[in-house]
């Protein structure tokens, strides 16, 4: 491979009985059962623990993460991304903890056989934390200014107080998720199907050119998140008794139950970012699914900004970074079902609901979707003072 030759990215593959193996080898576990996870590019396993050998607990849960073969070759990353969400955890923030090796360390570096050829994979074992996608509930105003501050609250946590020798790594160079190299995936446009969506991503994709890519240093730079998406923010009832009704086709004539959030998952896509694009991001997700989707935006902006307040230059640029990020998850699912194309089914769910949001909000446009948002956002000062 020249040096210019990116390495090519392979999913894990790994059958229960190697997840079987690795737990016990590796963590002295003894596995009573094995659930495959929906993943993009690694893979996930729920297992549940009949004991441990070492002190004999009963029915504990964990979820095994075993990495792609290239994120498994930079350690700094994965360590950087682990530190990460163990700061968080003891800032009192619902993130996933590793449990460390039988031999204290809280990754191990794995060659396991795949497919009739070795492989390399970063392992680790982290914490199980329950709750149910937000995509799958509905929401109302409440959880959506909750999840807008608690975001905010998490990246200024980071920003200032998060130190660790392996953070550098997370200043990822081309990497594509990361929204300031959303013109990197121009080169994914064939590969989309001819019609309206091709249309609207290409024009999104040439504002972006011209109105984000040349004022970035107008944002407020930090490590962030990057991916809070419709399964990586999960939810519980504050009041447990409110289980039933919950999902978007209840009845609205139920009151809706209040949502804590009770996990925040997958650090797999954290990188130095912006804080507006945390914003951006998690208005996306949580539009999609929604009965009213533009009018979303408005309670996650007033959640952020009572923590972290957005400059002129950042709230003028929040409408187009959110068909940027819809933009981006399309371009991307469309290249890796190329290549992946087992698992389109969960490649594909963001995306194949996202381009009815995006269709909403490109046509209504700027300046209509801004005045929704931020009369909203303008309601809750207005209420506080």
């Amino acid at each position: 491979m020249s040096s210019s030759e990116k390495p090519v990215l392979i999913k894990p593959a790994l059958t229960e009985a190697q997840v079987v193996e690795l737990a016990e080898r590796l963590y002295g576990l003894k596995v009573s059962s094995v659930q495959p996870m929906p993943s993009y590019d690694d893979q996930n396993f729920h297992i549940l623990v009949s004991e441990t050998q070492a002190t004999r607990d009963h029915n504990q849960s964990y979820v095994l993460k075993v990495t792609n073969t290239v994120d498994s070759e930079d350690a700094d990353l994965i360590e950087a991304q682990t530190q990460a969400m163990i700061f968080l955890s003891e800032k009192g923030f619902p993130s996933p903890t590793p449990i460390p090796t039988v031999d204290g360390k809280i990754m191990s570096l794995e060659t396991i056989e795949q497919e009739n050829e070795c492989r390399r994979h970063m392992i680790r074992l982290l914490t199980y934390l329950p709750g149910i996608p937000f995509v799958n509930l509905t929401l109302d105003h409440r959880t959506f200014y909750k999840i807008g501050r608690t975001l905010a609250q998490m990246d200024k946590a980071l920003h200032e107080e998060f130190r660790h020798p392996s953070t550098k790594s997370l200043h990822r160079e081309g990497f594509r998720w990361n929204l300031s190299n959303l013109h990197l995936l121009e080169k994914y446009l064939p590969e989309m199907k001819e019609g309206e969506t091709r249309s609207i991503v290409k024009q999104v994709l040439e504002q972006f050119k011209e109105k984000i890519l040349p004022n970035l240093s107008k944002f407020h730079r930090s490590i962030i998140h990057g991916d809070c998406n419709e399964h990586n923010i999960l939810l519980t009832p504050v009041d447990s008794s409110a289980l039933e009704g919950m999902t978007e086709r209840s009845s609205t004539t139920h009151p809706q139950p209040e949502f804590r959030i009770s996990a925040i998952l997958d650090f797999g896509d954290m990188s130095y970012g912006c804080f507006v694009y945390e914003l951006a991001i998690s208005i996306t997700y949580l539009m999609i699914g929604r009965v009213e989707p533009l009018r979303v935006g408005g309670h996650v902006i007033a959640g952020f900004e009572s923590v972290i307040p957005l400059t002129e230059d950042e709230r003028d640029s929040l409408f187009l970074l959110v068909l940027c990020r819809f933009s981006q998850s399309l371009l991307n699912a469309s290249h890796n079902v190329c290549f992946h194309p087992e698992n389109e089914e969960y490649i594909m769910v963001s995306a194949r609901k996202g381009w009815k949001c995006l269709y909403q909000l490109w046509h209504q446009g700027k300046k209509a979707v801004e005045r929704v948002w931020f009369d909203t956002a303008r309601s809750y000062q207005i209420k506080s003072r």
